[in-house]
């Protein structure tokens, strides 16, 4: 069991890291300001609705938007935190920073406190009787 909550936690931070940086590449060919702007208002908005969703869907390919997809249900619970920032980098960044610390620390943590599988010290159960 904690094995399967570590692989889920190692994928839950890797999704939150592709998702980073794909929005990183995205911004970094945008290139001037204006598209900046443009592109922080149209398409990468974490808190977009469907117009924004269907747009970003359009622009990227089948693998990439299911890793936004699947970056935006991770990262849901940390966006409400950054709602007031008109900086893209800070709306996308802090919650993906959030998250890696949430699933990456605590969630491994709890991982590591569940009681883990007794060894079997007794050597082969053949020879315990004999000796």
């Amino acid at each position: 069991m904690v094995k399967l909550i570590h692989y889920a936690v190692i994928a839950a931070c890797v999704l939150v890291v592709l998702g980073f940086a794909g929005f990183a590449a995205d911004e970094m060919r945008a290139g001037s300001q204006h598209q900046q702007q443009k592109v922080a208002n149209d398409m990468n908005d974490p808190t977009g609705g469907a117009t924004t969703e269907a747009k970003r869907a359009r622009q990227h390919a089948k693998v990439r938007e299911m890793i936004d997809d699947a970056n935006d249900v991770l990262l849901a619970p940390f966006t409400p935190a950054v709602k007031s920032s008109h900086d893209i980098w800070v709306k996308r960044g802090v919650p993906a920073l959030l998250a890696l610390l949430a699933y990456g620390l605590l969630v491994a943590l709890i991982a590591n406190s569940l009681p883990k599988p007794k060894a079997h010290s007794g050597g082969d159960w053949r020879t315990a009787g004999s000796g």
